[in-house]
């Protein structure tokens, strides 16, 4: 079906009390794995790909990001659930207008390095854009802390002021604002609980729908009760490749020396397949944590 209207998604998922969950592709095999499992519970979700990793600017090779969006596009039409489409977490300008143009229907500029003024100009531009565009846009107050190098990092983070998060959201007309209340980027393992009295606090100050990012090590418990409050959004990202990379690692364990048949065949040695359903397997393993099964 086409795109959904991600103030739509949004909507219905605040006046029904559930969230509906990002869960990061970065392949086509990602991409399918993460739909076949929405189709399977019947879940409205959000598709999409990393921005500030595809515009990072020390990759290897440049990335396409029209390809990208006209990747995710395809997707979420072929799919039998309603699918928005983001272009996630980007502090390049140029990148997030071209995600505007490429297919995308929400666009994140993040920049936690940015002061705060800079950030809000910068902010309200690319609204303006994205809105003319019809396209949403996604913003944060507050900087999540790191748990890349398997411990959390706290010396960078910010946690996220409710008397400030609602000035911004007056100030940028966003559509969705991503908060941090404990919740952590990258966490390699365990879990951490979240701050329920600060959200209660920020949802009394934004009316607008809200979303945490990190959502791989959020605690069970805090997520129910943080949907129950009005949290609308939940961010994977990697929990899904350390599933999906385990996966493939053990598919190429093999004697297989046929090239095609590990990649493209199709069939059990295929390491395409492998990743995929891996992909799908864990994104079923949260999708029932947000309440969204069944509200397709």
């Amino acid at each position: 079906m086409p795109l959904e209207p991600i103030c739509d998604l949004m909507g219905r998922a605040r006046e029904n009390g559930y969230a509906v969950g990002y869960f990061e592709s970065w392949n086509v095999e990602s991409l399918q794995g993460t739909i076949d499992a929405a189709e399977a519970t019947r879940s409205p979700i959000v598709i999409g790909f990393n921005g500030d990793f595809l515009s990072r600017p020390g990759r290897a090779a440049e990335e396409r990001i029209a390809c990208y969006g006209a990747m995710g596009k395809a997707a979420a039409e072929s799919a039998a659930v309603p699918c928005g489409l983001i272009f996630n977490e980007c502090a390049q300008e140029d990148s997030v207008r071209l995600a505007v143009t490429s297919g995308f229907n929400l666009v994140m500029p993040a920049d936690p390095s940015a002061p705060y003024d800079d950030y809000v100009w910068r902010v309200v531009e690319l609204a303006n854009y994205a809105h003319d565009h019809d396209v949403s846009i996604e913003a944060e107050i507050g900087e999540l802390p790191s748990g890349a190098t398997g411990k959390v990092e706290e010396s960078q983070s910010s946690l996220t002021d409710p008397d400030l998060a609602a000035l911004f959201v007056d100030a940028t007309g966003i559509d969705l604002l991503s908060i941090s209340i404990g919740n952590v980027h990258v966490l390699i393992e365990g879990e951490q609980e979240l701050d329920l009295d600060r959200l209660a606090r920020i949802r009394e100050q934004v009316d607008i729908p809200l979303g945490l990012h990190g959502g791989t090590g959020i605690d069970a418990h805090s997520l129910r009760k943080a949907i129950s409050m009005g949290i609308t959004k939940v961010a994977y990202g990697t929990y899904l490749k350390q599933r999906y990379l385990a996966a493939v690692r053990e598919a190429l364990e093999t004697d297989e020396i046929n090239p095609h048949k590990l990649l493209g065949y199709g069939g059990p040695e295929d390491v395409m397949v492998k990743g995929r359903l891996a992909v799908r397997d864990a994104v079923l393993e949260r999708i029932e944590l947000l309440g969204c099964c069944g509200k397709a």
